[in-house]
């Protein structure tokens, strides 16, 4: 347990002091109407956004999941969550554009002008308590999992206290200043978490027992965890960290945050743009940010802890008032800014509540647009005026949050959270890329798809089949053929049920298409198909952009991988490599700013 100084509490407190007079400065707008609330009336600009989308993906839970990762599978085991970026730049490059099209208020909203009849209503009732509520709850619950760990090892404060201080404060704020709120702060939480992490990164490095990156390269607890790829002679870690990620995992997978083609907060954000090109603009900063260069001070504290913290026993000797049930690899990072001296430390800890306040504000907001717009107003009120719908978002917000925290009280990792959202997504990411660009993909395709990954990876998570089939040692198959095993009867499962179910009502399709205006084969047959009836459907001659949206996806990778390898091989010193990467990444720039003019006009 730290002991905070006069310096590190006026600190705290005037980052609360200043957040919640926003929520209470914007409160009036906000509650103006439910657009206003929830989309802040679709007039916001690229940078805001972008800025929030990061804000809002830096939560407490994450420097303590890539801790978790980098102690113990190093650097390389990140490329679970490093492989989203390939879903990251689709979305922007293709997707960002089609979304702020739609002119939704939800990306669940879609549902009911892409498909039709009781099937899509089912599906929008279901993907809003689905999504909005259970995912949403669980989602949250993993970032409060981390602020209890840091509330215990870094001020002594039993579980239940950190909920309540951590959670009243977050749920205030976000039931008054709506989305608006949100946006505002994010953009001072962004600067004051990375401000945060990047100065507890440099000074816990080179504290004297850790000895600075020299010191921490050659250390034998650490010097096997610093390759950024994995090791190509042991066949487990390359499928399961490498191969599987980038081969499948990034487009078959549902995960908050990361949706192929875009969704969940993301798509809030995008939906809450000008333009199309306020929207693409704020996701490419996003994307930037997010993997390029935020993930090195983590990692740098994940490795100085191994130095000084080089297995759970020796966390549970420092931290005796740490129970067993919440006992992990993720308390390094917070066992490690207990060193940290008055000042930082309350600038790191204002950061670290910044990063938990920006994620449940936006998930709390989010997961409420759902309910009200999804499931109240379509399910139970219909003519709902616009105040009512504020208030009934304004209360469940406060219902999401205490969900969520009696789920937190009896979690014990986020690891944990990360695998099980991971495979219960397993399969269902396909549809989420396609359904824009074939027109035989039905509403009973994402139900069957939705169901069948659930199902799926229920019985192999919490029943005997899954040790049976996957384990390494006494399995059927090995324990890494998983998620793959989900993602394949899972695709086969939902392509068989669009083949035997009827498509969807030539209204609905050229109603999509005449809005939308997706183009390419997959629409062809319903394009000729409005010809032969004399209906015009088709009110662009423009040439198809996916092509060149996928190449700057690819050069987007490129650019966004290289800043990403050379910043860790700038860190490592090792200079050969970061020269390279660094020219490999200008390179890729200019070639992407080219293709970029194809698909997009300059952002105003």
């Amino acid at each position: 347990m730290v002991s905070l100084s006069t310096l590190d509490y006026i600190l705290i407190i005037s980052f609360f002091t200043i957040t919640l007079s926003i929520g209470v400065y914007v409160s009036k707008k906000a509650g103006k109407s439910s657009s206003e609330f929830f989309l802040s009336g679709k007039t916001m600009p690229w940078w805001l956004l972008g800025v929030s989308m990061v804000a809002t993906t830096f939560s407490t839970d994450t420097p303590n999941l890539v801790t978790d990762i980098v102690r113990t599978n190093g650097v390389s085991g990140n490329w679970v969550w490093w492989a989203f970026l390939i879903t990251g730049l689709l979305t922007v490059f293709v997707y960002a554009k089609l979304w702020r099209k739609s002119n939704v208020n939800t990306d669940i909203e879609f549902y009911e002008f892409r498909y039709g009849g009781k099937p899509a209503r089912f599906l929008r009732k279901f993907r809003a308590i689905y999504l909005g509520v259970i995912f949403n709850i669980i989602t949250m619950s993993a970032v409060t999992l981390a602020a209890i760990k840091i509330g215990g090892i870094m001020l002594g404060l039993e579980p239940w206290q950190t909920v309540i201080s951590a959670g009243l404060i977050t749920v205030i704020f976000s039931a008054l200043g709506g989305f608006k709120g949100v946006v505002y702060t994010d953009f001072i939480l962004f600067f004051v978490a990375m401000g945060g992490a990047i100065g507890a990164a440099y000074y816990l490095v080179n504290l004297p027992e850790v000895g600075g990156i020299e010191a921490i390269m050659t250390n034998e607890n650490v010097s096997d965890k610093l390759s950024i790829l994995p090791d190509f002679s042991n066949t487990n870690a390359l499928i399961t960290l490498f191969v599987i990620p980038l081969a499948v995992q990034w487009w078959s997978s549902w995960y908050p945050g990361s949706e192929p083609g875009g969704g969940g907060y993301i798509a809030q954000r995008m939906l809450a743009a000008k333009d199309e090109n306020h929207a693409i603009g704020a996701t490419f900063f996003f994307n930037i940010m997010h993997y390029a260069l935020r993930p090195w001070p983590w990692i740098l504290v994940a490795l100085a802890s191994l130095v000084v913290f080089p297995d759970l026993a020796s966390i549970q000797e420092a931290f005796p008032n740490i129970t067993d049930d919440k006992l992990g690899h993720d308390l390094a990072y917070s066992a490690m800014l207990t060193k940290l001296p008055s000042g930082l430390l309350g600038l790191v800890l204002a950061s670290l509540i910044a990063a938990y306040m920006s994620t449940i504000s936006t998930q709390l907001n989010w997961g409420s647009s759902y309910i009200v717009y999804d499931f109240y107003k379509q399910q139970i009120n219909p003519n709902a005026s616009e105040k009512k719908l504020v208030a009934v978002g304004r209360l469940s917000t406060v219902v999401l949050m205490i969900f969520s925290a009696i789920l937190a009280l009896l979690l014990q990792n986020a690891l944990q959270l990360f695998d099980l959202l991971l495979v219960f997504g397993a399969g269902t990411g396909l549809i989420f890329i396609l359904r824009w660009f074939w027109w035989r993909i039905n509403a009973w395709s994402e139900i069957t798809a939705m169901f069948a990954s659930g199902i799926i990876s229920i019985l192999l998570k919490l029943t005997p089949l899954g040790s049976y089939l996957f384990d390494a040692e006494t399995g059927v198959f090995e324990d890494y053929w998983q998620y793959p095993f989900v993602v394949l009867v899972t695709t086969i499962m939902w392509l068989i049920a669009t083949y035997i179910t009827q498509p969807e009502s030539k209204e609905v399709l050229q109603g999509f298409y005449k809005k939308i205006q997706p183009g390419g084969p997959g629409w062809e047959k319903v394009v000729r198909d409005a010809e032969a009836e004399n209906i015009q459907i088709k009110t662009t001659n423009e040439k198809w952009s996916v092509p060149s949206g996928i190449l700057a996806m690819f050069l987007g990778c490129v650019l966004i991988y290289s800043c990403m390898f050379a910043t860790g091989y700038w860190i490592y010193g090792d200079y050969n490599y970061a020269i390279t990467l660094t020219v490999v990444a200008v390179v890729s720039g200019l070639f992407l700013k080219q293709t970029w003019k194809k698909i997009r006009t300059t952002i105003l």
